[in-house]
Order: structure tokens, then C-alpha cells, then sequence
């Protein structure tokens, strides 16, 4: 009987053990790709600069969105989920979990404070952390803060269902300022080039938003509208040139740093994200589960196809 009783302990550590070593296929630390984060069934594609696939991690957990931390870590959130899960990607080992309740709605790493933000929509919160995970700092914001970006020192963040966006300061961790946006606003990029805030959106009811809102970088003052097309919520910036994804009605708009439209070209179904990679501009089409890989001037290379709903994408140039 003692002996069953051995084995079974024995057969029960071996099982836990075999839980904690479970990874997905490791990213070699000196490999560049561009990721796509599915989240109709929730997984991760990286792809090379060529456009081959590297790896596909598939997740039990329902993540809606994710953000890299340098250079070999991956957090990933889920709205309902209770934690932020960060992933060696040269292991492809779950490495650490920070307990946040239900309700992330973004995660954002500032790369000069090397300090982490995750923003809630239960709470209305963003709070800080380190690169260890160790929590700096917690705010109330307006209600459901979700898009950011910062710059010297600052964060900004939009308030999804507030006309207000938010500007706080990293290190203390107090609000500066809050500025008069539309409601339904998301998608956010500084531009430096001009000292500019870009603010994306939704638009409200029947009413689809068709402008990217520029803003002055230091007072919130409205400097400039461009006009796009229905919804542009994605942006990214590559030189000096802005591309912009309107995921109303499938479209890819390029603008200087001035806001000049320099060309457009539809994309992709129902794209929510663009991202700039190797020279190239990788767009995502959320319902035709493609991504493009596009030339500077907007001539498609190829595409690729990904798991269910690639919604965003992150991009690592090593």
C-alpha cells in the first residue's frame, strides 16, 4: 500500500512539473519579426521580414491584445481576465503573472522610463510598473481609458467613453492636464516632427468619425483636422510619413508630418492595425484573417494568412 501511495505522489509531482515546463515554440533572441495578435481564437503569428511564418502560439486563455517589453518579453491582457500574463518569447515560458482584476483595456511600455502601463476599464484606472513587474503608481482616470503613447516624461491617454484625453506624468504619476477630445476616440501617435498629438476614432451612432484630430503636443490646443476616411483608429509612423488604417472602410491612408494625404489605397478587411517593419507597412485585415506586407508606396508584396481575428500587431527589428 505504501508503495501505491509513492508511486501516485510520485506520478502527481511528475504531472505539475510537466504543467510548469508547458512553453510554446521559442523566438531565437536575435530574430526580427512582426507578430499578429489574433483574438477570435486567441494566439500570436510571427512572421519574418519575408513574410515566413516563425512560430504560432495558440492560448486557452482569452487575451484581446498584447505589448512587447525589450527585448525578449511579451505581455499579453485580456479584458476579462484577472491577470496580465508576461511570456519569454527566447523561452516561450510564462515567466510572470501580475494580478489586475478584470477590466484591462491596453498595455503600453515607454521604452526611455522602461516603465509599463496597464489601463482598466472597471476601475478607470492606468498604474505603472517597472520591467519587473513591481507596481510604481496608480491613477483615476475618466471612464474606460484604453489608447496611449507618451513622450518626454508624459503619458497620454485617451478616455474611450469620455470626451477627455489625459495627460499624466510618468514619474509621479500625477495628472497634469486633461483635454477636450471626442468621445469614441481611439488610436493615438506623437508625432515629434511637429510636436503633435494624432487622435484617432470611432465616431459615434450613425455618425462614423472621418478625421484624425492633430492636437499641440504641450497645450491640447486643436492645430489642424485631416481628413481620412470611416473610422481611422490605427496609426504608425515610418520616416516622415504617416500611415493611417480606416477600419470603416478599408483603407490605408499615407500623410507627411504635416497632414498632407499622399496617397490612399484600400487594404485589408475591417483593418484595425498598421504597423511599420524592415521598410516595409504591414496592415491587418481583421475579417479576411490576412496580413499585408506593403511597399513604402502602398503596392502589396504578399499577404499571409494568420489565425481568427489578427486585431494588432507588434513589431520587433533586432
Amino acid at each position: 500500500m505504501k508503495k501505491w501511495t509513492a508511486l501516485l505522489f510520485l506520478c502527481i509531482i511528475w504531472i505539475l512539473q510537466g504543467c510548469n515546463d508547458e512553453h510554446f515554440t521559442s523566438i531565437n533572441q536575435h530574430q526580427s519579426f512582426v507578430a499578429s495578435v489574433n483574438i477570435l481564437e486567441p494566439s500570436i503569428d510571427f512572421f519574418d521580414s519575408k513574410g515566413e511564418r516563425i512560430a504560432t502560439w495558440e492560448f486557452d486563455k482569452a487575451y484581446t491584445g498584447a505589448t512587447l517589453i525589450p527585448y525578449d518579453r511579451i505581455v499579453l491582457y485580456g479584458h476579462e481576465l484577472n491577470e496580465v500574463d508576461i511570456y519569454e518569447l527566447s523561452t516561450g515560458k510564462l515567466i510572470q503573472s501580475i494580478e489586475t482584476g478584470t477590466g484591462t483595456t491596453n498595455a503600453y511600455y515607454d521604452e526611455e522610463e522602461n516603465v509599463l502601463f496597464i489601463t482598466n476599464s472597471k476601475k478607470n484606472t492606468v498604474a505603472s510598473f517597472n520591467e519587473h513587474g513591481k507596481k510604481l503608481g496608480e491613477i483615476r482616470l475618466k471612464d474606460y481609458p484604453m489608447s496611449m503613447d507618451s513622450h518626454q516624461g508624459k503619458l497620454y491617454v485617451v478616455n474611450y467613453k469620455s470626451p477627455v484625453l489625459s495627460v499624466v506624468d510618468i514619474k509621479s504619476m500625477a495628472l497634469i492636464d486633461e483635454w477636450p477630445i471626442d468621445k469614441s476616440s481611439t488610436g493615438l501617435l506623437v508625432v515629434e516632427e511637429t510636436d503633435t498629438l494624432w487622435v484617432g476614432g470611432h465616431g459615434a451612432g450613425s455618425h462614423p468619425n472621418q478625421k484624425v484630430k492633430v492636437l499641440d503636443l504641450q497645450t491640447g490646443q486643436l492645430v489642424q483636422e485631416i481628413q481620412a476616411s470611416h473610422m481611422p483608429v490605427g496609426f504608425t509612423k515610418n520616416g516622415e510619413v504617416v500611415y493611417i488604417t480606416n477600419h470603416g472602410s478599408n483603407e490605408l491612408y499615407a500623410c507627411d508630418v504635416n497632414g498632407n494625404v499622399l496617397w490612399s489605397k484600400e487594404v485589408g478587411a475591417n483593418p484595425f492595425s498598421v504597423a511599420a517593419f524592415k521598410d516595409m507597412i504591414i496592415v491587418a485585415g481583421f475579417d479576411d484573417n490576412q496580413i499585408y506586407f506593403l511597399e513604402e508606396d502602398g503596392k502589396v508584396l504578399h499577404k499571409n494568412p494568420t489565425k481568427s481575428g489578427p486585431f494588432q500587431l507588434l513589431v520587433r527589428e533586432v
